[in-house]
């Protein structure tokens, strides 16, 4: 079971993103302040979950939650920010909706911007430790495979719908053949055969 809080004077609110290593589309990102009795025996690390019981937790995060928001910054911005300044943006974004602004920041990974004079704590793998990240984790990442679904249609030589813009052989194969698109992140390694020049 996930810890509820990381420490209990301060109203917490955890924050995740998703789409950091993809090739293509937005990285997103999320901000959750949960109840601090809040429990769900499938709550967990986005990434260990099924698809499906992600779906399910989003449903009950949305209705559960003291509040909730979800941002994302797209690729042009990636390129022009670079992606680690693009994740802190998309979490700042979301914290910025947040209908309640909190006390306290919990964070999934090593760094961090901070935001305005709030304190925050950076957990590596955070987002299955504490049942705030696990739950921004869920909604990052299902927002932003509900995006690249839609790109697919769009786009369906690149199998968004299954890869989600990540370097997959599928992906990389489709870039090859059909070049990039306007979603494209154009600063990142699309092809492993590109040659990295030092200036």
């Amino acid at each position: 079971m996930l810890l509820s809080y990381h420490q209990d004077l301060l109203t917490e609110a955890g924050c995740d993103e998703a789409g950091r290593g993809c090739l293509a589309g937005p990285v997103f990102a999320a901000a959750v302040i949960l109840p601090k009795k809040f429990r769900h025996p499938l709550l967990n690390d986005s990434k260990q979950m099924k698809p499906t019981d992600r779906d399910k937790l989003r449903t009950v995060i949305e209705k559960k939650a003291i509040c909730y928001a979800v941002a994302s910054v797209d690729n042009v911005e990636i390129d022009k920010i670079n992606i680690l300044k693009a994740s802190f943006k998309a979490m700042h974004l979301a914290l910025e909706k947040l209908h309640q602004q909190p006390e306290f920041i919990l964070v999934d990974g090593n760094r961090f911007y901070a935001y305005g004079n709030t304190p925050h704590a950076c957990i590596i793998q955070g987002d299955g430790i504490y049942a705030s990240i696990a739950a921004a984790s869920i909604l990052a990442k299902t927002y932003r495979d509900e995006y690249m679904q839609q790109l697919h249609t769009a786009y369906p030589h690149f199998g968004w719908n299954v890869n989600k813009g990540y370097p997959t052989k599928q992906h990389r194969d489709a870039i090859r053949e059909f070049g990039d698109t306007p979603y494209h992140r154009k600063t990142f390694r699309l092809l492993p055969e590109q040659l990295e020049l030092d200036f």
